[in-house]
């Protein structure tokens, strides 16, 4: 594991807004940091770090300073038809280096002002700092608040996400969200063959949604390509060598093969009937937007 000491790095964007090539369901994706405090060993955006040669994708977080007042350009265009923005789709918006820049209260404010819907999903309780923005926001149109929670055992969330809050904070989190009008979800992404895909650990989750009443839940298998494929085998390494050999035989590619899924799956759609949890996101759009 990486120790180097961690240094932000501001800079100046271009543009706030980056579209998409498709829409799914959203065209537009912002995000205002660069790297990631959260240092999840399975992040598919480590990649994204070679664009400013920077190796340390943990280490070195580039912040957008001026991200606010490009935004502000975009939305007040009168050809901006106040679509659907992810917001954080690759860095997390609310990491801890928002506890200082408190960037995303001026966008919410932004939002707010040209009625503009967002997904926000986090891993972390700090986006309840901006909890009455949110609030208001989800009074007006789409709004979206989703947390991405993969295991109940802390032992091993501090080893795959050592930077990301507890699970039971991010719960705790959502179910504050649903006092509000925002669609609230949890994504169970990824689901990490051996360390995370257990009966046990699926069921909890799948309780703690329910107890938390949120509006959806979403899954979806691991995969290891490029950067990402090193650093999660360096973790497996160091900190579950005796499932080394397991990782190697079932990730050959980058997915795991379709027998692995399919049990999976079948897993998580008995579960999910079993607390009749709702696995479709797109519902809470059409009927907020329609």
């Amino acid at each position: 594991m990486n120790c180097n000491k961690l240094h932000y790095n501001e800079l100046q964007c271009e543009s706030a807004l980056n579209k998409l090539k498709r829409r799914i369901p959203y065209g537009w994706d912002l995000n205002i940091y660069r790297g990631c405090e959260h240092a999840c060993r399975y992040c598919y955006a480590i990649y994204s770090h070679q664009y400013l040669n920077d190796r340390e994708y943990f280490q070195n977080i580039y912040i957008k300073t001026n991200i606010v007042e490009k935004l502000e350009k975009e939305l007040s265009n009168p050809g901006w038809k106040r679509e659907i923005i992810n917001i954080g789709g690759v860095t997390d918006s609310y990491q801890p280096a928002e506890v200082d820049y408190k960037i995303m209260s001026e966008i919410l404010k932004l939002l707010i002002k040209y009625k503009t819907p967002a997904i926000i999903s986090t891993k972390s309780d700090l986006v309840l700092r901006d909890y009455d923005l949110i609030d208001e926001l989800s009074r007006i149109t789409y709004i979206n608040i989703a947390s991405t929670i993969t295991t109940m055992n802390e032992q091993i969330r501090e080893i795959i996400e050592p930077g990301a809050c507890t699970s039971m904070r991010r719960f705790a989190m959502l179910k504050e969200f649903r006092k509000t009008n925002a669609s609230v979800g949890l994504h169970v992404m990824p689901l990490i063959p051996f360390l995370t895909d257990n009966r046990e650990n699926l069921e909890l989750l799948m309780s703690n949604a329910k107890a938390s009443d949120v509006h959806y839940v979403l899954t979806g298998t691991l995969y290891l390509r490029g950067k990402t494929r090193k650093v999660f085998f360096d973790m497996i390494k160091e900190s579950f060598p005796e499932l080394l050999e397991h990782f190697t035989n079932l990730y050959k590619t980058g997915a795991a093969d379709k027998a692995y899924k399919d049990i999976l799956y079948k897993n998580v759609n008995e579960l999910r009937t079993k607390y009749g949890l709702n696995g479709n996101y797109s519902k809470q759009i059409k009927e907020k937007l329609k």
